[in-house]
């Protein structure tokens, strides 16, 4: 992999969505909405609320990375163009990890939005501080864009790509923790759970919420969530195939 053509193909993808306003909107505008909209929802109960609010962060910036991300890939896949960077002198590894570096930039930039939204306009206290918030959410962010890279190769059209959200993040969502606690579900849906990467993400901000120091539950949980993450895009790397 050579560092010069992974930020190439990084800046490339930057300078691409730059020129779609639709897809900037929906990755630094709808986050914060549905936060908005979720403190009113819980108006009369200030108290859920918040803490439910810190696991929504590391919940929508994951889902929409993976969307955004799986749809791009997918166009760069169908539109011939990946086909035409890989005639030229560079790696399935910078490909993969250029949109990486890019998308999680883009994370980055989602991650402080929001987290200014909640922690500020919307008044959500979180013990951990700023600092831990927004390193969790860059993973969730990194976390969808590794996935929405891997699963890009199994969808051969748009509407393909926006069905792995109902068959792949539903599922995930309904265990990770966020509406009841894992230990009171069904053992089988626990062990689901524990495989299942969106359940890190989810405790990871928990321990940001309720923790004031970093602790090791928050660590190990990054450390699944960032292996997760690089295993997807390894994965994904061995889907592309260059054309001979």
């Amino acid at each position: 992999m050579n560092p010069g053509r992974t930020l190439s193909t990084a800046s490339r993808v930057l300078r691409q969505l730059s020129h779609d306003p639709r897809t900037v909107a929906l990755l630094f505008v709808v986050p914060p909405v549905l936060l908005t909209i979720m403190k009113y929802v819980y108006q009369g109960e200030p108290q859920v609320y918040n803490s439910i609010a810190p696991m929504l962060l590391g919940i929508f910036p994951m889902i929409m990375m993976f969307l955004i991300t799986s749809i791009v890939t997918l166009r760069e896949r169908t539109t011939g163009t990946l086909d035409r960077l890989l005639t030229m002198p560079i790696t399935k590894l910078d490909f993969i990890f250029g949109y990486a570096i890019a998308f999680s930039f883009l994370g980055l930039c989602q991650a402080l939005i929001s987290a200014g939204v909640m922690l500020g306009f919307l008044n959500v206290t979180v013990l951990g501080g700023v600092i831990p918030t927004l390193i969790a959410v860059v993973f969730a962010s990194f976390l969808g864009t590794s996935l929405g890279l891997f699963l890009s190769a199994f969808a051969t059209s748009e509407f393909q790509a926006i069905q792995f959200m109902p068959a792949f993040i539903m599922p995930q969502l309904l265990v990770c923790g966020l509406f009841v606690a894992q230990d009171l579900m069904a053992k089988p849906l626990q062990w689901f759970a524990d495989i299942m990467p969106l359940t890190y993400s989810v405790k990871a901000m928990k321990q940001v919420t309720i923790n004031a120091t970093w602790t090791h539950e928050l660590t190990k949980d990054l450390l699944i969530v960032a292996l997760f993450g690089i295993v997807a895009l390894i994965l994904g790397s061995l889907t592309i195939r260059r054309q001979e």
